[in-house]
């Protein structure tokens, strides 16, 4: 009995390499500074979902309450994030991005599309420009939910 490995198999090592290398390049282009990782999906968390408190964030991240507060202790020291007591419940604490962070995030944003826009434009052709643009259409379906 031979193995055999099908097609979708090897798209799915190939696409799963090729993310994984891509957003290194990224990373790298957007001068993320001294975060973790970690660090950095909290930020981009309290970016797309808004104000959320310690636990509610420590929850949406997959983390224990506790090293959640710990990141976010390193991430107000660095002047990134901003508690403020909850109006509705003195108890709690609404945590927010500075004004600071808002503009580094935005910085590095900016700076991997550029970088990602001319890597593409002095890369390949108008037509690779256009079979790159139509995979992606078709990888869109992969992410999208059932």
């Amino acid at each position: 009995m031979t193995d055999t490995i099908s097609i979708a198999a090897l798209v799915a090592e190939d696409l799963r390499s090729l993310a994984s290398k891509l957003k290194r390049k990224l990373r790298a282009q957007g001068h993320p500074g001294n975060l973790t990782a970690s660090q950095a999906s909290v930020l981009v968390r309290l970016e797309k979902d808004g104000q959320m408190t310690t636990s509610a964030l420590a929850r949406a991240e997959g983390m224990r309450p506790q090293s959640m507060g710990a990141l976010i202790a390193s991430l107000e020291a660095s002047g990134l994030v901003v508690g403020m007591p909850d109006p509705s419940d003195g108890r709690q604490t609404i945590l927010s991005l500075t004004e600071d962070c808002r503009a580094m995030i935005a910085e590095g944003r900016a700076a991997r599309q550029d970088w990602l826009t001319r890597r593409i434009d002095a890369t390949l052709s108008a037509e690779e420009q256009a079979q790159v643009h139509a995979a992606i259409v078709l990888l869109q379906r992969l992410v999208e939910e059932d």
